[in-house]
């Protein structure tokens, strides 16, 4: 993100200005990036406690606290700041009041936690930051909602019609290549459209339209399937941020202030969250992937130029705000676990006495296998040691959602994070410790279990799955016993299945 913000800039330097193509390409990855966070989406998340009060609570005071300052600043005689007048005061401290959802998705992809307790309780904030963004937005529009907007109402029934009418079968029966690719590229610019028709916001739409489909069971292979074609289209987005113009150097402090100020925010969400009983650890890691500003303070703040409340510079102050708050957000974010490490005593000090059901660490001692990851391979492994090998087994997974399930199904199944430092703090290993088996789709979780162990002093017979070769040779080096490549093995073992099969017949025959 920081190299296409970089390009940008540089691009910007030697005179490449910013185009219509790109700024729609720009806007695609953002509806596409949109649509598949509602896929990953429950409304019923939005409204915990630890959602809808931390990005109420948090935008309220971070607009008071950042008002305060810049009205200092007026008073202090600093550029920029002293013909400003309330209203505009406020304006700025909303625009820098949001936090990237562009930014946080894709660390939390990049790390794979995506699932974790941390990465749904930043997810949801920057919900339902985007909400208030588009309800601005709404007020600033040329053109007020068309009363038809009303009639979207109605499609709180589309998963109903979705589930109960022939419109499953689109969904259904789209196979797992373009056409499915295809449709989920329709699907949100379908939602767009809709809403943009009746004079709401575009990436509104796109939002409502995921979370309205996050109950299918083919939600997650969409948002997967989406992952790689997003990302191409952010690509413009990104670049689009460096091309908005050429600062002064007077713009450039501006921002490098506005940086400075960082910290107003970080403090405040952890504050904020460890007072709601979530632990500290959970409450930092949210904390960092909401430690930057937001491309939707670029678009607030555009909206405001537009109406000629605000003076065309700040677009620029804005951009270059959101820019170096990357910079920083980035290595703050890829060494999130070392720096806890490091605070962790100062920042268990700010933990309430008791947490929330789903933020308890997990201790386990009298397993003989543990599997990390239920998903389709980890819920095969548990089935074959628990039938086959009568082997005392408990599976580990991110997914409430997936536990929910698998614990109605009868399975010794708990939700657990394996990236999370207290969680192999608190565990009580016998003098015969279990068999550990990573069958997660994340290869950076499979090292940090075996990093983790490895701290324990732990003499732990471990087994992973892993899908491309350089993986196997990362975990055989880490110490892994055995490697199952998924795509290799799987060959090889429906090859054994076919021959015995097949020949089997031949001389029963």
């Amino acid at each position: 993100m920081v190299g296409f913000l970089t390009a940008g800039f540089a691009l910007n330097y030697l005179g490449v200005e910013n185009s219509q193509f790109l700024l729609k390409v720009a806007d695609f990855g953002v509806i596409l990036l949109l649509f598949t966070i509602g896929l990953k989406l429950k409304v019923k998340n939005l409204l915990k406690k630890e959602i809808l009060l931390t990005s109420s609570l948090h935008m309220i005071v971070t607009i008071l606290l950042l008002s305060s300052l810049i009205w200092a600043g007026s008073l202090l005689g600093l550029n920029y700041f002293t013909d400003l007048e309330p209203r505009q005061v406020l304006l700025i401290s909303f625009a820098l009041s949001f936090s990237s959802t562009v930014f946080a998705v894709k660390i939390l992809e990049e790390t794979g936690t995506s699932s974790s307790t941390h990465g749904r309780i930043a997810i949801g904030i920057l919900i339902m930051q985007d909400i208030f963004a588009v309800v601005f937005l709404t007020m600033t529009a040329e053109e007020v909602p068309s009363p038809w907007a009303l009639g979207l109402l109605l499609l709180i029934f589309l998963p109903w019609l979705i589930k109960k009418t022939p419109l499953s079968r689109v969904l259904d029966d789209s196979g797992h290549g373009e056409l499915f690719l295809l449709l989920g590229v329709l699907i949100p610019i379908s939602g767009a459209a809709l809403f943009y028709s009746t004079g709401l916001k575009a990436d509104l739409g796109a939002v409502i339209f995921g979370i309205l489909l996050s109950g299918h069971k083919r939600a997650n292979e969409m948002a997967k399937s989406m992952m790689g074609f997003k990302d191409l289209f952010l690509v413009g987005f990104f670049l689009s941020i460096g091309l908005s113009g050429l600062p002064t150097w007077n713009e450039i402090g501006l921002a490098g202030l506005f940086t400075l100020l960082l910290p107003v925010k970080v403090i405040l969400f952890f504050l904020i969250l460890t007072k709601l009983k979530l632990r500290a650890r959970t409450s930092f890691l949210t904390t960092l992937n909401l430690s930057n500003y937001s491309e939707f303070g670029l678009i607030v703040g555009a909206a405001a130029v537009s109406q000629a409340w605000l003076p065309p510079e700040w677009i620029l102050i804005f951009a270059l705000s959101i820019t170096f708050s990357f910079i920083l957000a980035s290595p703050l974010n890829v060494a999130s676990d070392r720096i806890y490490a490091r605070l962790q005593k100062r920042l268990l000090q700010f933990e309430s006495d008791s947490r929330l059901p789903e933020d308890e660490p997990i201790e386990f001692s009298k397993e003989e296998v543990v599997v990390f990851g239920m998903g389709r391979t980890g819920n095969q492994v548990y089935e074959v040691m628990t039938r086959k090998y009568g082997k005392n087994v408990l599976g580990i997974d991110q997914s409430h959602e997936k536990i929910d399930r698998l614990v109605h199904e009868g399975k010794n199944v708990i939700q657990g994070d394996a990236m999370d430092l207290n969680f192999w703090q608190r565990i009580n290993l016998s003098s015969n410790p279990p068999a550990i088996i990573l069958a997660t789709s994340s290869h950076i979780t499979h090292l940090k279990v075996i990093e983790r162990m490895k701290k324990l002093h732990c003499d732990v017979p471990l087994a992973a799955i892993s899908r491309f070769d350089d993986e196997l040779i990362q975990l055989k080096e880490a110490g892994v016993q055995t490697v199952f490549n998924l795509y290799e093995e799987a060959g090889a073992g429906f090859a054994e299945h076919a021959y015995s099969s097949i020949y089997q017949k031949k001389q029963f025959d």
